[in-house]
């Protein structure tokens, strides 16, 4: 019990994050939200930041560690601007995965949602930026959650991994598009919104593959020379248990 309230204490604030994003995605499907997208894009941006504040309550952080977060996000951001053209080329799903194995589920967390709607400042804002938000988001949670993991960091199963996030990533908009603007939602139409997105999934799985099989090793010693550099994440509770 112990243990189990302990976690709840250090990793709240992203959890709860997650539960308002859910609930602004319901809003969106069951009472018109998408009329007022704008405001609830923010209101999932505003509880974006939440495990920031969170983890600052809960131990010293200082502006380097924000500041680092931000260049991730920009970059994130900019890769999806960059070859917007290209479509369902996502190279922001890359970033979002390497936060969350080097810095943890927190950060891929914030770097994820904040991506998407930094990048649709550009692309433009709509209905399917909260949806993108907690879609990237959840896919730096989950990269976090196995960071532990000995085969979380051999590049063919993240390959692998790769291209079963993209189609995560694509199945989740799908069910936004199908429960919004589908009509009649019958199993059959259901169905079909989620083939008809099957080559843009795969694309999404495959650059995400292709990025993770290349550089996911020289990535990984940029950011993890960062984080113990400067004492980011994680890095300075270790060092607090640590006996040296």
């Amino acid at each position: 019990m112990t243990t189990l309230m302990h976690h709840i204490k250090r990793n709240g604030g992203y959890l709860i994050s997650l539960a308002v994003m859910i609930l602004c995605l319901v809003w969106i499907v069951y009472f018109n939200g998408d009329q007022h997208y704008l405001i609830l894009s923010f209101a999932c941006l505003v509880v974006s930041m939440l495990p920031f504040y969170w983890h600052f309550k809960n131990r010293q952080s200082e502006a380097r560690e924000v500041v680092f977060i931000a260049v991730l996000v920009t970059i994130g951001a900019l890769g999806r601007v960059a070859l917007a053209a290209i479509p369902d080329v996502k190279p922001t799903s890359f970033i979002v995965i390497m936060a969350g194995l080097v810095l943890g589920p927190e950060a891929g967390f914030i770097v994820g949602s904040t991506s998407a709607i930094v990048s649709n400042i550009f692309l433009g804002q709509g209905p399917w930026t909260p949806w993108q938000m907690f879609a990237w988001g959840m896919m730096g949670v989950t990269a976090g959650l196995i960071r532990n993991f000995k085969w979380a960091h051999n590049r063919y199963y993240l390959a692998a991994l790769g291209v079963v996030y993209g189609f995560l990533f694509g199945w989740i908009m799908d069910l936004w598009y199908a429960l919004v603007y589908v009509s009649p939602l019958t199993l059959k139409t259901f169905i079909a919104a989620y083939v008809a997105s099957f080559y843009f999934d795969l694309t999404h799985g495959i650059t995400t593959a292709v990025l993770l099989f290349l550089f996911y090793e020289s990535w990984y010693r940029i950011i993890t020379r960062f984080k113990y550099k400067y004492g980011l994440g994680d890095v300075q509770d270790q060092l607090d248990k640590s006996d040296f």
